[in-house]
């Protein structure tokens, strides 16, 4: 197996492989045995047309039956343990390959957003565990062993053994013809399938806001023309398998016919018996069925091959190494240097060489007018993207010299949109972590403190179950105070070193605000390192240092009396202060 595919198996994938060389092995043992098995009908057909029938031996007869019957008993013994073998493959690829997959998609959401080659990586990998699992594989596996039945065609006569050879070289041909003319039908539809995989995400996640503004037609009709190119390509390529497939089938029963028709002429010449008649028919099915199934799963085969391409380009592109230190906690000095990155479809430059230095507790807000850079800016902080150049240091070290899974430990973040996951509002607060790994009471006390320093545990005890209240898609519907609310509760869970809030109080009523005051500053006295953006400035008064932002670039940084120094004499009027900057900077 790993010969067949050679470097074109992505590094889990092969692993996995590996791991299973033991069954495919087996399965492949067990194929020679059932393809000489299969020898059994074809040697009682001659017996019995050339021993039994002249003879009148009964007694042969019943014991060759006996033999034929423990032959095929075998034969479907055989073909169950292999079906069995198949389906344990396809469970070790499930479980080693699944979870590499869906980690290595929500990292590479971080530096390739929505590339529709691999954003539906997993359902391809189910695709090919499907595939291992179908007639079509019998095919690859009985393809080696057809030699044995040329060979047995060779002792019977060597005219009856070029005759099979001829007839698989015509399969081998209508083989390849028929992956020529599917090959680029099935990366057509591959892609345009996963576009409109995606498009219907958008949709369904969007529903409510495509029903208020009306938008539910428009979606439909774009939606039918994503599937429709994916569709039409898949069709036309499942079109032409099956067409190869019935002359494939029609040229295996002419051919059989044929074969029956020679061996007939080499018995007239007393050259073969009659039972050979009869063989050289069998034997010609069993050496071609192998490249029928072939042919007639070969859209099976190429979605296969399209999977493994998939799977391949997410994990060999921009594929990080682990880092082999494992570095202290940080403290939370934040160094950004020259940090530039462009739009998602790289026509506009979003960050120009954005640098600053943030000590450890101190605070830094970030302002500018809209579409300034702000968000994007903090989520390449919080490492939701990654800059096309550039570094985030932390304590001087590149933040990609950090394992991610552990550095989000020491970081808080609360998004401009807060999103929740499917599951209790306990569960969301605490990142689904696992309450069974330390003392279920002390787990709950930690989310509760979280909240508590949010400034919403009573907002959420007035919830429908609390903080067993299930929200994210299908849960309760929140109001937007309320999802920044738990999402500051989420930041704050485990007292992170550093806090990264995009808009914490755009969608805050006066309370939640001053919750959100509160929770900053008793995280300013624990020492939490805080990176803000805001458009309603009340929350950055307390504010060390200010950043702000024009069209991507720096306009001005630097300790926050300064800067604001700075724009009261551009605007030519007094300094002012922090509430006023909004006015300042848009």
């Amino acid at each position: 197996m790993m010969q067949m595919f050679g470097d074109r198996l992505a590094q889990p994938v092969r692993d996995a492989v590996t791991r299973c060389r033991s069954h495919l092995l087996a399965a492949l043992l067990f194929s020679a045995l059932v393809n000489i098995l299969y020898l059994a009908p074809t040697l009682y057909m001659m017996q019995v047309y050339d021993r039994v029938v002249p003879t009148g031996g009964v007694v042969t007869l019943v014991i060759l039956t006996l033999v034929l019957g423990a032959a095929i008993a075998t034969i479907g013994v055989l073909e169950a343990l292999r079906s069995r073998l198949m389906v344990k493959v396809s469970l070790r690829l499930d479980q080693r390959v699944s979870r590499a997959i869906l980690a290595r998609l929500i990292e590479r959401g971080h530096t390739r957003q929505r590339d529709p080659t691999t954003a539906q990586a997993m359902r391809e990998f189910d695709t090919l565990r499907q595939v291992i699992t179908a007639p079509t594989l019998v095919g690859i596996f009985d393809a080696p062993w057809t030699p044995i039945y040329v060979l047995a065609a060779v002792l019977i006569h060597p005219l009856l053994g070029l005759f099979i050879i001829a007839a698989g070289a015509c399969l081998a041909v209508l083989t390849w013809m028929s992956e020529r003319g599917t090959r680029g039908l099935m990366s057509v539809a591959h892609t345009a399938n996963a576009r409109s995989a995606i498009v219907q995400e958008d949709i369904a996640q969007q529903a409510e806001l495509v029903r208020a503004l009306g938008m539910g037609r428009a979606m439909v009709d774009r939606q039918i023309v994503e599937r429709g190119d994916g569709q039409a390509a898949l069709a036309a390529a499942q079109m032409a398998t099956a067409r190869y497939a019935a002359i494939a089938k029609f040229m295996r029963l002419f051919l059989q016919s044929l074969a029956l028709g020679l061996a007939a002429v080499l018995a007239v010449e007393r050259q073969i018996s009659v039972g050979s008649i009869i063989a050289a028919s069998v034997l010609l099915s069993r050496a071609l069925q192998p490249v029928e199934l072939l042919i007639g799963g070969w859209s099976n085969l190429q979605s296969a091959n399209e999977a493994l391409k998939s799977l391949k380009q997410l994990f060999d592109t921009d594929a990080a190494a682990a880092p082999a230190t494992v570095l202290p906690a940080p403290l939370g000095r934040i160094t950004a240097r020259k940090i530039t990155t462009r739009s998602a479809d790289g026509a506009a430059m979003l960050l120009k060489g954005v640098s600053f230095d943030l000590q450890a507790g101190q605070m830094l807000g970030i302002v500018g007018a809209s579409g300034a850079g702000k968000t994007t800016l903090i989520r390449i902080l919080a490492g939701g993207i990654a800059p096309e150049a550039g570094q985030v240091l932390l304590d001087g070290a590149d933040s990609i010299l950090w394992d991610a899974q552990r550095l989000a430990r020491y970081r808080g973040y609360v998004p401009q949109e807060p999103g929740f996951l499917t599951g209790t509002v306990a569960q969301n607060i605490a990142r689904f972590a696992d309450p069974n790994a330390v003392d279920p009471v002390s787990f709950d006390r930690r989310v509760i403190d979280a909240a508590k320093v949010a400034g919403c545990h009573a907002l959420i005890l007035s919830l429908p179950g609390g903080y067993d209240c299930p929200i994210g898609r299908g849960g309760l519907a929140l109001s937007a105070g309320q999802r920044q609310r738990i999402a500051l509760a989420r930041a704050m869970f485990d007292d992170p070193p550093i806090l990264l809030l995009d808009e914490p109080n755009a969608a805050l009523d006066a309370e939640g605000e001053a919750a959100l005051m509160r929770a900053l500053e008793t995280s300013r006295q624990r020492g939490a390192t805080i990176v803000i953006a805001a458009h309603r400035t009340s929350v950055l008064a307390a504010a060390d240092r200010l950043l702000v932002l024009n069209a991507g670039s720096v306009d001005c940084e630097g300790p926050a009396e300064e800067v604001l120094a700075e724009l009261a004499r551009r605007a030519g009027g007094s300094r002012g202060n922090v509430v006023g900057l909004k006015g300042a900077v848009s």
